[in-house]
């Protein structure tokens, strides 16, 4: 039957082998699987026992709508944590609480401050609790092991203390923080407004007429200018035509009365007098245009006008006296041409009307003059009006960028102000403490049970490996296949294995001694585990 199962299963498993195998080296095998859990077990009973305290930190958001005040901290919260541990756990944070607790004084040996903050820094441990996403964290737990389960405790309400305190400390430094740095800008904007402001004012100053705003006014007051220039020059046309008009009077008049002159050439008529007037204050004219009041012959000319004057006025008053006389005189003696004094009162009244006629006319011109000069500025305005908008243009839109700039920060510091407010209030993103630290009752090091697993792990092990080595140098046959593979020729005939009353009595006994040994073993574990467990 085992030649048939063998040639039916060439290459399958022998399991008949292994069976004679367990058979022959289990003793082998339990005694380094007990050994080993031995070892590893009772090394955890060897090793120094370390506590675990541990407490929990909600992350509590903002107590205010963010629609009402927008916070101006940072929303990263990991980043902010890691910024906050890295400075809880500097040198300075964790001597402070080392000297308080008297940490790490080992009497065996002197341990520097460095090694103290080296070993506290390995004994805390921070885990970060997220929501069901994974995205934002909720929560996060601290951990301190130490052999002093009060130690544990008390240190962990001090790093708890810490972790709230930094928070708070650290959110307002960065909310102020942000509100000074808005501030400063928004003083740097508000300079570039008023430098901008000032440009604009400055430029409106220095065209002020000429502003796109003043087009319309321009254009109001250029028409009616303009109806003004029109009306004056009607008026100085009909001035002008009035002085034809008297001018042609006046030499009808004169020609119709003929001038006597004295025996010198004088004129002694009226008539004579007023055409001598006429001819000196004509020269007067041509003179003073070209030279000043104080040139000799202005002066001259000035004296015989006057004395002119001075005889017409004499003339006139003499004639009026004669009244009746009906001829004009001259020098006490009749007129040569039988001139009427009384006949001289119209070419006076024309000669008054010309004066006034010219008055009329240099005031028209004058104000012509005026009202052109007054028409040319506004219609320069209004041609520069183009290029002054163009300009303006540019200097509003820098106004306008820098205005909208500035009402942008001005919104953003009083934003940043009430969330200052608000994180000094502690309204904001803050840590709570939701399970206080934890006094530790059982050991969280060494895991006594977990030993148990892991010495067991390490005795398997053991064993096969001394199992496989004794198999490996042992070079005795053990079975028929072993001996048949090993002969040359077939096989006639086999003799049966006759086995004595002691070879009998000896393999029951080995038989019992390693089922013995097998219970003793497991037993042992078990009792080691339950003990283990019991005290942990």
């Amino acid at each position: 039957m085992e030649e048939i199962y063998e040639e039916k299963n060439p290459e399958g498993l022998d399991i008949g082998h292994y069976l004679q195998v367990v058979r022959r080296r289990h003793i082998h095998f339990l005694v380094p699987v007990f050994l080993g859990w031995l070892v590893v077990w009772g090394a955890s009973w060897a090793l120094p026992v370390r506590y675990k305290s541990g407490t929990l930190i909600l992350v509590e958001q903002p107590t205010m709508p963010k629609n009402y005040v927008e916070p101006n901290v940072s929303d990263d919260l990991q980043n902010r944590l890691q910024s906050i541990t890295q400075q809880i756990l500097s040198r300075t944070r964790l001597l402070t609480i080392i000297d308080k607790l008297h940490l790490y004084d080992d009497n065996h040996r002197e341990t520097t401050s460095d090694e103290k903050v080296e070993l506290m820094r390995k004994d805390i441990d921070i885990e970060l609790v997220r929501d069901s996403h994974g995205d934002q964290i909720t929560a996060f737990r601290i951990y301190y092991s130490a052999r002093d389960p009060q130690v544990a405790q008390k240190v962990t309400g001090e790093l708890t203390d810490l972790f709230i305190n930094e928070n708070l400390k650290v959110r307002q430094q960065q909310s102020e923080d942000t509100t000074k740095f808005i501030g400063s800008q928004l003083e740097n904007a508000r300079a570039s407004l008023a430098e901008q402001e000032a440009k604009v004012r400055e430029f409106k100053g220095e065209h002020e007429g000429e502003l796109p705003s003043q087009e319309a006014s321009n254009l109001q007051i250029l028409s009616g200018l303009q109806a003004q220039l029109q009306n004056e020059q009607d008026s100085l046309n009909t001035a002008k035509q009035q002085r034809v008009y008297l001018q042609t009077l006046i030499e009808q008049y004169r020609t119709l009365h003929a001038t006597t002159r004295s025996a010198d050439g004088t004129p002694t008529g009226l008539a004579g007098l007023d055409q001598e007037l006429d001819k000196l204050k004509s020269k007067l004219v041509d003179l003073s245009s070209r030279y000043t009041d104080h040139y000799p012959e202005v002066e001259t000319l000035k004296d015989e006008i006057a004395k002119t004057e001075k005889r017409r006025s004499a003339l006139v008053a003499e004639l009026k006296t004669k009244g009746n006389a009906g001829r004009q005189v001259d020098d006490g003696t009749a007129a040569h041409d039988g001139t009427d004094p009384l006949q001289s009162s119209p070419l006076l009244q024309l000669q008054g009307q010309f004066q006034a006629n010219q008055g009329e006319i240099a005031n028209r011109e004058q104000s012509i003059a005026g009202l052109k000069a007054r028409v040319n500025s506004y219609q320069d305005r209004l041609n520069s009006a183009p290029a002054r908008e163009q300009q303006l243009a540019d200097l509003t839109r820098g106004y306008d960028q820098t205005k909208a700039n500035y009402d942008e920060l001005l919104k953003k510091q009083n934003d940043s102000a009430m969330a200052t407010s608000m994180e000094h209030m502690q309204q904001g993103e803050r840590f709570s403490m939701i399970d206080p630290p934890s006094l530790p009752v059982k050991p969280d090091f060494p895991n006594r049970l977990k030993f148990c697993g892991i010495g067991l792990g390490v005795g398997l092990a053991f064993g096969l490996a001394v199992v496989v080595g004794l198999e490996f140098m042992d070079d005795r046959l053990h079975s028929e296949k072993e001996l048949k593979i090993l002969l040359p020729m077939a096989i006639l005939s086999e003799i049966p294995e006759i086995v004595s009353a002691s070879d009998e009595q000896s393999r029951r006994k080995k038989m019992v001694l390693g089922w013995a040994l097998a219970a003793v073993v497991i037993t042992t574990m078990l009792a080691g585990s339950a003990l283990s467990y019991l005290h942990d």
